[in-house]
């Protein structure tokens, strides 16, 4: 496989991810981090880094709306849910350095 077929495969396969995120917002953060040890700002903060590699000037609100695709604090707002005290622990016991 050449290098650009693999380009477009990967990023055919990020764009998918970031449809199934945004076609479970009902899966918060805290779950993904307790399940996988990434989460949606993982993943803009790894947009924003591989942007940055590459020269090109972007903020972290600016790489999170592509991840979230919309203003992190509209999503925020409209999706995000306290925190359970179950989820709270469970992310301590898999996370003790945070």
């Amino acid at each position: 496989m050449d290098d650009a077929t693999k380009t477009e495969l990967e990023a055919a396969a990020f764009r998918r991810l970031l449809q199934h995120l945004d076609e479970r917002k009902d899966v918060q953060n805290i779950d993904l981090m307790n399940l996988s040890g990434f989460c949606r700002n993982c993943l803009s903060r790894w947009y924003q880094e591989a942007a940055t590699e590459r020269g090109v000037v972007m903020g972290k609100e600016e790489a999170r709306e592509v991840v979230y695709g919309e203003p992190y604090a509209q999503w925020k707002a409209k999706y995000q849910t306290e925190a359970s005290d179950e989820q709270k622990a469970a992310f301590e016991k898999s996370h003790p350095d945070h």
